[in-house]
């Protein structure tokens, strides 16, 4: 083990898996030792790891047949999510070196042994800012390019539209050449930077007003193309609004997965949307993982040429960690929520 490794690390456990309201007394911040890879094996030493609402610990009845398994925490376990980090040890077995970065699932600590198959070398300069490399903009370019096929001239709406996907949904959106954009969110000081910092054209704001009675005022000539993160009314909302031929993508389910039931259903009419020819398309990113090499691409030249931003928020040591995933989950931050480690 290189001398300049510490023999204890602090890491985050699930103490509970909540059943209501998420607080930071669901988790516990622990000193573990560092422990040394074995064969095929490297040890990062973490320098950066976002949250998302996705890693709220979930209680899901049979999660494998919903390939949801990896998003379940089990009390007693360290959380896990994305970080990256500087490969300080490498055993045999691995093409990794020390000093390279690499991005891996084992956040939620400030050392983590990692698989070197599951660790993914970063290439330096591809995306100008590192912590881009951990936003969401994967799940946000497939929703918008394969997800809802958004096309020049199209009044797209963006569900969620200030969190770490929507923030960046909406930008791509336009990017495709939509030409009129609307976001949904739930405060109106959200709803003013939509609108002034991220070029939306109209936010409608939850709690405000029924939702499909804000989205016919705000798209008066009905929606071609939405880009759903939260599900339930919103969902229910812009398939009102939607237009013949509409195009949609089902990215998350937040308004289910904060509560904790994430297998909530909304009632829909099949008659409906085959009547007005609309296409629901559930969109996951391991679906679609031939396809980063091209967002990556696209991602990397839209920030360094200032046509697009990654809103977020930063926190500094992992014993925060708890606080910003409980921050994240009420509202309280626009785009996506990163922590030092």
């Amino acid at each position: 083990m290189p001398l300049s490794v510490p023999a204890t690390h602090r890491q985050v456990l699930l103490a509970a898996r909540p059943q209501d309201k998420l607080t930071t007394d669901h988790f516990e911040v622990t000193t573990a030792p560092v422990t040394e890879p074995g064969p095929g094996q490297v040890l990062v030493r973490n320098q950066l790891m976002n949250v998302a609402a996705v890693m709220r610990p979930l209680t899901i009845a049979d999660p494998d047949r919903f390939a949801l398994a990896q998003l379940l925490q089990q009390p007693g376990d360290p959380m896990h999510g994305p970080a990256i980090g500087e490969v300080v040890a490498a055993a045999p077995g691995t093409d990794l070196v020390p000093g390279e970065l690499v991005r891996h699932r084992l956040g939620w600590r400030e050392y983590a042994v990692v698989d070197a198959a599951e660790a993914q070398r970063l290439s330096p300069g591809t995306l100008p800012d590192p912590a881009a490399y951990l936003s969401q903009g994967f799940a946000a370019w497939l929703g918008v390019v394969r997800g809802a096929e958004v096309r020049a001239g199209d009044t797209v709406f963006v569900t969620g539209a200030a969190g770490g996907v929507g923030t960046l949904a909406g930008q791509f959106a336009r990017l495709h050449g939509a030409a009129r954009v609307i976001g949904s969110t739930g405060s109106p000081r959200k709803a003013e930077y939509l609108v002034k910092e991220l070029g939306y054209d109209a936010a409608v704001i939850r709690g405000a007003g029924p939702i499909e009675d804000q989205l016919r005022e705000a798209a008066p000539d009905g929606i071609d193309a939405v880009f759903d993160n939260v599900g339930g009314e919103q969902l229910l909302a812009a398939l009102a609004v939607a237009r013949r031929g509409a195009r949609f993508a089902l990215v998350g389910a937040l308004s289910a997965q904060l509560t904790g039931d994430a297998m909530a259903t909304v009632p829909i009419s099949a008659f409906d949307l085959i009547a007005r020819g609309i296409t629901l398309r559930g969109t996951a990113a391991y679906d679609y993982l031939d396809a980063y090499p091209q967002y990556e691409r696209e991602f990397g030249r839209a920030l360094s040429e200032g046509t697009m931003t990654y809103p977020h928020t930063r926190l500094r040591g992992v014993e925060q960690a708890p606080r910003a995933l409980c921050e994240l989950v009420e509202g309280r931050h626009v785009g996506a929520v990163l922590v030092e480690l």
